[in-house]
């Protein structure tokens, strides 16, 4: 596995990999929700439409300043480098792109991308500017990374919903493709963050996902989307919830059929976010 920590190593690199690159952006700290991103990204998705799997498989793990307002936890965002590369190893990865701010960023940035109003939505209306960032820095590691395809988890499903929408409108030439969320055996969605938690917090945090199964229950016996929000906030009553919504899976406005109930939520002192699919039948 090559370790890449500049612009001219990561070229020299890719350029050196013939067929499908696959590639996987991290912020660090992996998990297992990561190694299921690589996995996938190895693997393909099988069956009429799915995915080729990679030839070569590419990670990058650089955390983000533009992506984190004043208040956030920029400072404290887990660092794991040697953990990190390990798993990479373990995976299979043929190379890891690891550069560090100035590399990414040659000075102040000016020029960004605007996600429009979607942008404004969920986590973008307690996040102001989070997902200017966050496509900033997928356009650049697009740019220089050169996929075919890139992998991302559904548990950002905000996240990449937008990432979608930038490369449709922009004709970025690659495919991305959602990894569903890795979960605890409790049901907590794996996330760097967990690490944060209390143990008593880790409790309060499990009505996270006890929200999103009472929501997905209600949407199965028939309940109206009303309803369906209303069982799932009934959950959330033990922590500070930012928001528990529904959405058409684009986001917009929910209506019969698919359907995606989203949540976010303060615990203790580390903020989640959460969602799952469903269908509703009114």
């Amino acid at each position: 596995m090559i370790v890449a920590t500049t612009r001219q190593e990561l070229a020299a690199v890719r350029d050196g990999m013939a067929g499908r690159v696959g590639v996987v952006m991290t912020m660090g700290a992996l998990h297992a929700g990561h190694a299921a991103l690589l996995r996938a990204a190895r693997a393909g998705t099988a069956g009429q439409g799915g995915t080729a799997g990679a030839d070569h498989l590419v990670a990058t793990i650089f955390v983000n300043p533009l992506q984190f307002g004043p208040r956030e936890d920029l400072s404290r965002y887990p660092r794991t480098p040697e953990a990190d590369l390990e798993m990479c190893r373990a995976e299979g990865v043929d190379a890891v792109f690891a550069p560090p701010r100035e590399e990414v960023y040659r000075g102040e940035p000016v020029v960004a991308v605007d996600p429009g109003p979607l942008g404004d939505l969920l986590e973008g209306a307690h996040r102001p500017g989070h997902f200017n960032g966050v496509l900033t820095v997928v356009l650049k590691l697009l740019n220089l990374t050169r996929p075919g395809a890139s992998y991302f988890g559904e548990k950002d499903y905000q996240q990449l919903t937008l990432v979608r929408r930038m490369v449709h409108d922009l004709d970025v030439p690659v495919e991305i493709v959602g990894v569903p969320t890795v979960r605890e055996p409790d049901g907590l969605a794996l996330s760097s963050r967990n690490r944060y938690l209390e143990p008593a917090d880790r409790e309060s945090a499990l009505a996270l996902p006890r929200a999103l199964r009472a929501g997905v229950a209600a949407a199965e016996a028939g309940l109206s989307a009303d309803k369906v929000l209303a069982a799932a906030r009934a959950e959330l009553a033990g922590v500070a919830a930012d928001y528990c919504e529904l959405t058409d899976p684009v986001l917009g406005p929910p209506r019969a059929g698919p359907a995606r109930l989203l949540v976010a939520a303060r615990v203790g002192n580390t903020r989640l976010i959460d969602n799952a699919p469903l269908d509703l039948q009114t």
